[in-house]
């Protein structure tokens, strides 16, 4: 399997020591690799926490484990597991999370259910018990690891690490946020996407920063896909540590709320971008806004039929400039549409309007256009106020290398 460096990924940025989180990494040996597969992050005692998980029907113990720790709102530690999901693996998939959560929590001192666990990779095959004992063991003795290391160490199918950074002021008081993430597969989220962790030394409610996470995920991680499949392990967990010592933010009503929700929604929007240019086998980034839909939601729902569609993202992959599949696109997405409303755009070039290819259409700036790594589409409808934006890759051979012998 060939995963050379996509062309589309950006240099990891430097990242910020964030107060009240230490990381380490170790060697679980989940797979027959030569790497750390395991990653444990310790979390300050008084630590806030919120999350938003996979709406597969299907998930991981990891993630119905998840649901339910989130809602105490406190977490004291975090374990990441690379290499196998651990998902459809019953009550042994079960034991395993259960006896990760105990051994952490007896060296913690806390609750187990404080200790948060994800795991990622094939699916079907229980976590073996005895190498995440010994992984956690290896870890907890590991001097600690920066941001890259960790970001490395919860990848799979990844071609290179994904991290992302903000600041804002609260109250007078400096606090920034430090985040990481993996998923370049199996990306069509459904409330979160892949794996991403949002650490903070901002002082946050447990309840307001759900509320900010679960509303800049409705315009960032729910807004990408690559292949339109929804993981069974989809998980974003966001720390809230206080160590920057402002006053704690419990709603809008608060001095700084406003620039710490636009610090979040940056990194998650930032995050969420990372995904796609690391799409398996992407060689474009695709943009697709879509405005005059009847609602912001029916806008979506259209945006991620043409982001989900094999023909559009082959036609960009070939770079043909064949509008015609994003009709078809609109078409069949399910939401209200009139053909002789419609209008096509490539970058700021309009194709067709009005149901009808533009008079003074020119194929060859388009075509231009379409031979660089940034690709805008755009689609009015001309039937409301209704917008989004979303974002997907184009579809290349190198999707199938992958995926065709993922478990080997």
């Amino acid at each position: 399997m060939d995963l050379s460096r996509s062309p589309l990924a950006l240099p990891f940025p430097d990242m910020p020591a964030i107060d009240g989180v230490t990381l380490r990494a170790a060697r679980a040996r989940y797979k027959d690799w030569d790497r750390a597969d395991l990653t444990y992050v310790e979390l300050a005692e008084g630590t806030s926490v919120a999350g938003v998980f996979t709406r597969s029907a299907c998930p991981s113990t990891e993630v119905e484990m998840g649901r339910e720790q989130v809602k105490s709102g406190t977490a004291r530690a975090l374990v990441v597991n690379a290499g196998n999901a651990n998902a459809f693996t019953g009550h042994r998939g079960r034991e395993a999370v259960e006896q990760i959560m105990a051994q952490v929590s007896d060296h913690l001192g806390c609750d187990p259910s404080e200790v948060f666990v994800s795991s990622t990779g094939v699916i079907g095959v229980p976590l073996p018990k005895d190498k995440a004992q010994a992984g956690i063991a290896a870890a907890l003795q590991s001097a600690p690891c920066n941001w890259e290391d960790a970001a490395n160490t919860i990848a799979t199918t990844d071609t290179f690490a994904k991290g992302a950074t903000a600041s804002a002021m609260v109250g007078g008081k400096r606090v920034e946020l430090a985040a990481i993430i993996k998923g370049s597969g199996m990306i069509a989220p459904d409330m979160a996407t892949m794996l991403g962790y949002i650490f903070t030394d901002a002082a946050v409610a447990p309840e307001f920063l759900q509320q900010l996470l679960s509303a800049s995920n409705v315009q960032t991680f729910s807004c990408i896909t690559v292949d339109s499949d929804t993981s069974t392990s989809d998980t974003v967990l966001a720390f809230a540590t206080g160590k920057a010592g402002n006053a704690t933010l419990t709603s809008f009503e608060d001095a700084g709320a406003d620039a710490f929700a636009a610090a979040l929604h940056d990194v998650c929007r930032q995050l969420a971008h990372l995904v796609v240019r690391d799409g398996e086998g992407a060689r474009k980034f695709i943009e697709i806004e879509v405005t005059g839909a009847v609602s912001d939601a029916s806008a979506h729902t259209v945006g991620m039929s043409i982001a989900n569609s094999p023909l559009v993202k082959t036609a960009i992959a070939g770079e043909d400039a064949n509008w015609g599949r994003v009709v078809m696109a609109v078409g069949k997405a399910g939401e209200p549409a009139d053909r002789d409303r419609l209008a096509i755009r490539f970058a700021d070039k309009w194709v067709a309007q009005a149901g009808l290819a533009v008079d003074s259409y020119d194929e060859a700036p388009i075509a231009a256009h379409l031979k660089g790594q940034e690709i805008s589409i755009g689609v009015d409808l001309g039937l409301g106020q209704g917008r989004a934006t979303v974002w997907t890759c184009d579809l290349t051979h190198g999707y199938i290398d992958i995926n065709a012998d993922y478990r080997s």
